[in-house]
């Protein structure tokens, strides 16, 4: 499904903040990575910096691996309701590199969603996450920040509507043949620019992925295209979603579509610089805009 009209809707985030905080993520003395336990520590102590300004609900779910501690952030809204609404981003990295879009990007829409959510009255309670270990070497191991939340939801039978996974939200082009897919067929129907958001999910999904996605289209934030496919195509569960998916949970991501349009995946010139800031902007403004549209 496509919307053609970009931007229609007030603009909520603050493009400056996001600079900022981009800077500050992928600007470290070492890599966001696995093996750099005392970065993703102070990388972790910043994001709890940063949500303390809009929560006073803000946990950390640590964890071992190899005889290391890691950490899961946590910050919540609406904690007084027992329906929950997971949104996450991980902070880490793959290997040497700043990690910009993946996943700076998404660790930045949970910042902005936090201010935005501050004070706010909601009838559900919002979790936003930011997890720990979504990299190689760790990525479809029990050892997955998501994994090890999502497993401790299911073990206190806690009430989720649904979960939303940002997975690289910043890189946009416009030219002709700067978008690929997992099967080339689908250019015929989604267009050869990689100038939209995609919503990601799966063949049957629930009531919160369908509310959500409608609210999301609604608002006519960013030129954005549905993806529904069942799990199996390739990139449909590259991120933190697929341990939700794995507990029944509903579950989607919201991304540009990772290195099917973005080059520098993975690479050490994912970097700030890269990035479409207005127009990633314009999605945290979609999420937040569905998200408070949502009755559940």
């Amino acid at each position: 499904m496509l919307l053609l009209h970009e931007g229609s809707a007030s603009a909520q985030s603050d493009t400056t903040l996001i600079k900022s905080y981009l800077k500050t993520l992928t600007k470290t003395p070492q890599f966001r990575n696995h093996n750099n336990v005392d970065q993703l520590n102070l990388t972790a102590d910043y994001l709890k910096t940063i949500f303390k300004k809009s929560s006073d609900s803000v946990s950390v779910q640590a964890y071992n691996v190899d005889q290391k501690t890691y950490k899961n952030i946590i910050c919540s809204f609406g904690t007084e309701n027992k329906k929950r609404i997971i949104i996450g981003a991980h902070y880490d990295v793959c290997g040497d590199q700043e990690g910009a879009d993946d996943n700076a990007s998404g660790v930045i829409g949970l910042f902005e969603l936090s201010r935005l959510l501050k004070d706010k009255k909601l009838p559900y309670r919002i979790d936003l996450v930011a997890y720990t270990l979504e990299e190689p070497p760790y990525f479809r191991t029990e050892f997955m920040g998501s994994y090890i939340h999502a497993k401790s939801l299911n073990k206190s039978d806690t009430e989720v509507y649904g979960m939303i996974s940002l997975e690289m939200i910043g890189y946009f082009k416009d030219e002709p043949k700067s978008q690929t897919y997992p099967l080339g067929i689908l250019s015929l129907k989604y267009g050869n620019k990689g100038n939209y958001i995609t919503l990601v999910k799966k063949f049957g999904s629930g009531e919160f992925v369908n509310q959500f996605s409608k609210n999301f289209k609604a608002g006519k934030n960013i030129l954005t295209k549905t993806f529904a496919s069942p799990p199996s195509l390739p990139g449909i569960d590259f991120s933190d979603h697929l341990n939700y998916w794995k507990f029944g949970y509903d579950a989607m991501m919201i991304t540009d579509t990772s290195f099917y349009r973005n080059k520098n995946y993975h690479q050490k010139t994912d970097t700030m610089e890269t990035l479409d800031i207005p127009r990633m902007s314009n999605v945290i403004d979609g999420v937040y805009n569905a998200l408070i549209s949502l009755n559940p």
